[in-house]
């Protein structure tokens, strides 16, 4: 049977939990929003407990607190930053615009460690000293945001890039057909087509990279509505470098408090680059899922690794699942995105209101395509096999190499040598003996498909 404690706050008394850590604040949440059971993630928390830990460093320095209230202050909110109370912080996302409600479990959680630890310390007087929701919560959002994508994501995008360049050198010398509309097109080779999403991923982290420059701006300091009103006025920029030396992330004071207060312009134009990363993996897992499809009555071109049962009445059946996951993942960060859009233009003149949805979108996103590309390289591209003998067969039978003829003798006479190998079904070698007037030796050379791999003219 659960025991309660009273506690109070500006709005009277209520009862909370005895064993809880948070107050009357978090417990009002609690009640007032039971929407989603969604809580803000881990990373969020984080962020929380490093921004109350470096402003008790900083007000320490700046007078604004004694030492022991300082010292009791830092310990609690790094343990929160360290994961140890996330139990603590039970909000639904779908509360106040603001955060506030969080901020204050935050506050609370920390003054009531702090407390425990022997000092005298108040949520609000101490703990939020210096600070307003209105700028904690979209620092948390820059911080908690900048460091998962520096941690996680970066990371794991290089690895999949590594992979991907591992397996293209080993099958730069081997050819395939070449597609274009799905449709069979001029040879290119494996490792060339893996060139391709090298190059996208490689895209994709030059874009995120960017658009991390302007996640680690800051707001704090802004306090209410970005005139840092109740702020000691050094406290901005000191908060930024203390954040800095926690976490070893060039975090910095922003020029304006109001833009990082009122808009969440930056936090919109990463999830636009996690976004177009969630269409380029996409693009890759649809080529392996196609490459992969059959084996025997799709392309069959490669053999992703068989990593479960694919069907729970087609004995020996086998999916891939990876790919699959990942087109899933993409999916769900281009909706996020499509939230976080719409949660971005919610900055009705000095806050935005809906930062939670937004913490809680952009961070999800940046987990799962962390997640999924490190399974993506380790789970698919770097253990597929090539089926070779049909490769290479289907490679003899493309009329549409008889292209590199096209200099040798035109258009028109190319076209009607594809169409007949295509309606005898016929390799095109044997039918272009018979048009063109070509030697078998000529048109061994012309009808290469590694030498076409390479492009320019053969002749």
């Amino acid at each position: 049977m659960t025991t309660f404690r009273i506690e109070h706050d500006s709005m009277g008394e209520l009862k909370v939990p005895a064993d809880a850590l948070y107050g009357a604040q978090t417990q009002r949440a609690i009640d007032n929003f039971p929407i989603s059971g969604l809580h803000l993630p881990r990373q969020f928390i984080r962020a929380l407990g490093l921004i109350k830990a470096a402003a008790a460093e900083v007000n320490l320095a700046m007078g604004h607190l004694k030492k022991n209230q300082a010292a009791a202050i830092r310990k609690a909110a790094l343990a929160v930053a360290d994961g140890q109370y996330d139990a603590q912080f039970p909000i639904d996302i779908f509360q106040t615009g603001s955060g506030t409600s969080t901020n204050m479990n935050a506050n609370e959680v920390i003054a009531h460690l702090a407390v425990q630890g022997g000092a005298k310390v108040h949520p609000n007087d101490h703990v939020n000293y210096g600070q307003s929701s209105n700028d904690v919560i979209p620092t948390a959002i820059h911080v908690s945001a900048a460091l998962t994508a520096s941690e996680q994501l970066l990371p794991a995008l290089k690895h999949l890039k590594k992979t991907i360049d591992k397996r293209a050198r080993e099958l730069k010398n081997t050819p395939k057909t070449g597609r274009t509309h799905l449709m069979d097109a001029m040879p290119i080779t494996f490792g060339q087509e893996l060139s391709g999403w090298s190059a996208q991923v490689a895209s994709a982290i030059e874009r995120i990279e960017e658009a991390l420059k302007r996640m680690r701006r800051l707001p704090q300091g802004g306090t209410a509505v970005g005139t840092g009103i109740n702020a000691d006025p050094r406290f901005g920029p000191a908060m930024a470098a203390q954040l800095k030396k926690l976490t070893g992330v060039r975090f910095e004071s922003a020029q304006n408090y109001f833009e990082g207060m009122a808009a969440q312009d930056a936090a919109v134009e990463l999830s636009g680059q996690l976004k177009t990363l969630a269409v380029a993996l996409m693009k890759i897992a649809n080529d392996l899922r196609w490459m992969n499809s059959g084996p025997l009555a799709g392309l069959g071109e490669i053999e992703l690794p068989a990593l479960q049962p694919g069907s729970s009445i087609m004995p020996g059946k086998v999916n891939p699942v990876i790919p699959e996951a990942v087109a899933m993942v993409a999916a769900q960060v281009i909706g996020n995105d499509a939230s976080i859009t719409i949660a971005g233009q919610s900055g009705n003149f000095q806050l935005n209101v809906m930062l939670p949805l937004i913490a809680h979108n952009l961070l999800q996103s940046i987990e799962i395509l962390s997640n999924v590309s490190v399974l993506l390289a380790d789970k698919s591209i770097a253990g597929f096999k090539i089926n070779k003998a049909r490769v290479n067969q289907a490679l003899a039978m493309n009329p549409i190499l008889v292209t590199a003829l096209n200099p040798v003798i035109g258009y028109e006479k190319g076209a009607a040598t594809a169409k007949l190998a295509y309606k005898q079904h016929r390799p095109i070698m044997e039918v272009a003996l018979e048009t063109t007037g070509l030697s078998k030796d000529e048109l061994k050379k012309l009808l290469d498909p590694m030498a076409l791999t390479r492009g320019g003219i053969h002749g």
